[in-house]
């Protein structure tokens, strides 16, 4: 075993730092528009608090349904959680008021998300002084799950900028267009990885990078709609 200090700063370097990089990445994006630092950490720190009322979802479903069913529920689950940490929070602050908000803010309750589930993640092979393993982990968790976090959320974030001058029927309707193609590509995901092949999992790492460029191209997009409209 490692000291508690110990365990707690290397779930912080592997699992919680990781999602912070990406997240100061896709801040640096909108850096002519900062968004309130405050609502920002509180978008966090609600997407991190949607773990935790995520697992014991999970592990019903777990009982109750076979394997192939499992991934779509809990891709269900999370992007659901993800969307209601974005809404309660960033949303309802009325902070949301230009077409690329909607991308950061759900983008920083999915990462908030992705950091306490792979500090989750982390804290088994730490806990017992399992520190390479930890890191290997970690690593791997940075450029598949966090980013897969991202690009799903960011698909109903896309969706919302897209349509953000729009009426409110047609805001809405992109709203659940967005959760299903969300949904969509977080099963997906989770059925190559959990069943498929080396090769099969290589793709899937590959397929997420491929949605992370189409992404930035997606918020260059947003931010010249933006400038635009505002002219």
């Amino acid at each position: 075993m490692i000291p508690h200090v110990a365990t707690f700063f290397w779930i912080l370097v592997g699992g919680i730092l990781p999602a912070v990089i990406w997240l100061l990445f896709w801040l640096r994006e909108d850096r002519l528009h900062p968004e309130p630092r405050s609502i920002v950490i509180l978008t966090f720190i609600a997407g991190m608090i949607a773990v935790p009322l995520a697992i014991p979802i999970q592990r019903a479903v777990n009982d109750l349904t076979n394997t192939s069913l499992t991934f779509l529920l809990w891709a269900i689950i999370e992007e659901i959680l993800k969307f209601g940490a974005f809404f309660l929070v960033a949303l309802r602050s009325g902070e949301v008021d230009e077409p690329t908000d909607s991308l950061i803010y759900i983008m920083t309750a999915a990462l908030g998300f992705a950091a306490a589930e792979n500090a989750l993640f982390l804290l088994e092979p730490i806990t017992h002084g399992n520190i390479t393993e930890s890191l290997i982990t970690g690593n791997m968790r940075f450029v598949g799950a966090s980013l897969l976090h991202t690009v799903s959320s960011a698909f109903i974030g896309a969706c919302m900028a897209l349509t953000f001058y729009k009426a409110k029927f047609t805001k809405r309707f992109a709203i659940f267009v967005g959760l299903v193609g969300a949904i969509a590509l977080h099963a997906l995901f989770n059925i190559f990885i959990m069943k498929g092949s080396d090769g099969t999992t290589a793709a899937a790492f590959g397929f997420v990078w491929i949605l992370i460029i189409a992404l930035m191209l997606v918020f260059e997009k947003v931010k010249r709609t933006y400038a635009v409209d505002t002219l």
